[in-house]
Formats: structure tokens, sequence, C-alpha cells
């Protein structure tokens, strides 16, 4: 597909400051694409202002509902003093805009750079702030926004995989690898008990938090969903068992000052990871005719890569049948 072809193809500088000034801001000329893939994301600067960061919302992926609903939580959490990065409101209370077909909303701009994982004071301050977090969420459940479940992020990922994408080489093998992979999600999640879904970041991989003057500043909420709360702390945790341990440990610290941890939870660290993996790779299939993913992910869609995948699905497989893991 030709880049000309694609919506975005249309965001040039001009188009992305006429939007910003359709806000009533008047912008230096000044204007840097950031990493986003999923939408399209611009550090835009500002006559005697703060750069501002807008964030251009791909087509279709949400409705103003789901992408008001989470606006609302990110700025609940604001007004409790919790270090988030909200959208901006105007005047009238409106933190979607429209320009030219395109939805967009405004950021402030946060500087700051990944966390440490390994630093179990940090792992402490991060449990604390996604206590925090949780006991927010937890008040209420989104009304329009999905929930993280087997079926959209394993099942309908396994089926376009199959249909449009595995070498027939691979397909026996990926077929009986990812038949047994969902098999065995599905019964841990049958199995969760006492787990209740409640609002969460849904991401909290590194490149979502900024780190900067001795605290976290979480941002993008784009996959905000209801989700079990380890879902926003499994990513933090790295390496082997025991060092994960430690992690979980320091997190759970932290954690437990704001908000109970229900241990019932760990039971699922090892089936969202396996899930994320078949949604990561289904994510990659979906977007493959926006011109940016062939050019910013040259190895997907190769025989090696599915031969690659396949040998990391089964090695999850594998881990789905150890023991979860245990706080002390």
């Amino acid at each position: 597909m030709k880049e000309t072809s694609h919506p975005f193809s249309t965001l040039t500088p001009n188009f992305i400051m006429d939007a910003v000034e359709s806000q009533g801001f008047r912008c230096d000329c000044r204007t840097s694409a950031l990493n986003s893939y999923e939408n399209r994301v611009y550090q835009v600067g500002i006559e005697e202002e703060k750069p501002l960061i807008a964030k251009f919302y791909r087509p279709g992926r949400w409705s103003d509902e789901q992408i008001r609903e989470e606006h609302q939580f990110c700025l609940e959490l604001a007004e409790h003093e919790l270090s988030v990065v909200a959208p901006w409101v105007n005047p009238a209370g409106e933190t979607i805009f429209h320009f030219d077909g395109f939805r967009f909303a405004l950021y402030p701009r946060q500087g700051g750079h990944a966390p440490e994982f390994d630093n179990d004071e940090n792992l402490v301050i991060l449990g604390r702030m996604l206590g925090r977090i949780h006991s927010i969420g937890a008040i209420r459940p989104f009304k329009v926004r999905p929930t993280l479940e087997s079926r959209s992020f394993g099942h309908d990922s396994v089926a376009l995989i199959k249909e449009r994408f595995i070498p027939e080489e691979y397909r026996a093998s990926y077929t009986a690898v990812t038949d047994q992979l969902l098999s065995a999600i599905d019964a841990a999640f049958a199995n969760a008990q006492g787990v209740t879904q409640i609002r969460a970041h849904g991401d909290c991989h590194a490149g979502n938090i900024l780190w900067r003057d001795g605290a976290p500043h979480f941002v993008d909420f784009d996959d905000a969903r209801m989700a079990p709360a380890v879902q926003d702390l499994w990513m933090m945790l790295s390496g082997e068992r025991s060092r994960q341990l430690v992690q979980l440990e320091q997190l759970v610290k932290g954690y437990t000052e704001f908000r109970d941890f229900h241990p019932g939870e760990l039971r699922l660290v090892e089936p969202l990871r396996a899930l994320r993996m078949l949604h990561y790779s289904a994510w990659l299939a979906r977007r493959w005719e926006d011109p940016t993913f062939p050019i910013t992910f040259p190895w997907f869609n190769t025989v090696r890569y599915w031969g690659e995948h396949i040998l990391q699905l089964r090695e999850q497989l594998s881990a789905l049948d150890e023991p979860p893991l245990e706080l002390p």
C-alpha cells in the first residue's frame, strides 16, 4: 500500500499545526514526531508557552465514548493528585477534538526516563503508585471500554494469524501449540477464584512510565480497560524466577500500603503473558498495511519470525505448567 493511500499520510506539519491552532493555541512552527505506532503523536511548539503533545487517534479503533471514558479516568486520577499525564480540557469541558476527519487530544509535555525495574526502592514507589491508581480504578467500572479476556486477545488473534499469515509449513505446529495455550489460558481464567476486574492502565511497560525527580509519571492510557490488578504489575517482572520473586515482593510491599493485593491473581501472570504474546503478533498483522509497520518491524511475517515465534509459544506453554509466583 502506498504511503499516500493511508489516512495518517495526511498528517503533515501544516495539518498538525492547523489542528492544534483550532483549539486556540498559536504554534511556533516546530513539530517533531514521537514514537507511536498505534496512533500518531507529535510534540508541537507553542508561542510563549511550553510545547504540547498532540495525539491523533487511529481512525476506527475507539469510539468517542471509549476515548472520553479513558480521559475521564485520567482526569479522575489527576484530581486525586496522582502523577498521570491527563489530557488538556478546553473551556467547554471537552478533551476530544475533531479536525478534518481526525480525532485528537492535547497533553502537557512530561519529561523523564524509563524506570529501573531492577532498583528495589523504585519498585516500592511504583507499587505505591499502582496501589493508589487501582484504589481509584476499583471505585466504579468502565461502561464502554473493553475487558481484557481470552476471546479477543487470544482466540481472535490466533484465528487471524491462521487465516492470513502463518506459512503453510508452520501451520500444523502453530495450530498445535496455540490450541494448547488457549486451553490453558481459558482454564486459568476460569479457575481464578476471587479475582475481580478493575479499571486498569492495561499496558504498564517501561515506555509508558516516565521517571523524574524520584517519582514515576504514568502516561498513555490508550489501552486502559477492565482487567485484573496484576495486569499492571507483571510487566515489571523480569529475569529468573528468583529475581522476579524479589521484584514482586517490593512491588506488593508498596502496593499494599494503599490497597490489598489478592495473591490468587499471581496464577494469572503467565496466562496474561501468553495472551500478550498472541495479541502482539496479531496486532502487527492487523496493522501490516500501515506503511510505518513494514519499515519499523521488517522482521515480522518472515519465515524466520514464525519459526522463532512458535518456539517462544512452546516455551511459554511450559511456563504455564510451572508453579505460579508466590509472595513470601
